[in-house]
């Protein structure tokens, strides 16, 4: 399989296999006007199995987000077909409208123009606490 190479946009590798999709459709790739080439079961030696995700646009990616679906994702930024940037994602500690509270009695479901703020509690588990009514969400992706 030949994937052209990219000139200037973002590559996402070391995605967990078979996230890919969730990825694109979470950050709207489908609303770009550019190439997105999708890599999905792609070998890795130490993966096993890889997703990677090929945009042909520099884009401004929210990194906290990406960190919460998948922390082991590799951000590479590509300009003029060189890499010149590598960034590794972590969990963020502090997630700001990624998720919302499922709370019925939470207050930003009662006022909407509130951010929903999460904070990580439990890095092992991946479990986000409502700033407001610290009701616990697991990760979902």
């Amino acid at each position: 399989m030949n994937i052209d190479s990219i000139q200037n946009g973002v590559v996402l590798d070391h995605i967990q296999a078979g996230k890919s999709m969730d990825i694109y459709r979470y950050l709207h790739l489908d609303e770009l006007d550019c190439q997105v080439a999708i890599i999905k079961n792609a070998r890795s030696e130490h993966m096993g199995k890889k997703d990677i995700i090929k945009i042909d646009y520099p884009l401004d990616l929210d990194l906290d987000v990406l960190g919460y679906i998948d922390s082991n994702i590799t951000v590479n930024i590509i300009r003029d077909g060189k890499r010149v940037e590598k960034k590794h994602l972590e969990l963020p500690q502090k997630l700001v409208n990624v998720i919302h509270c499922k709370n019925p009695r939470c207050i930003t479901v009662a006022e909407s123009q509130l951010d929903a703020i999460f904070l990580l509690s439990d890095p092992a588990k991946h479990t986000y606490r409502c700033a407001y009514c610290e009701t616990a969400i697991d990760k979902k992706f």
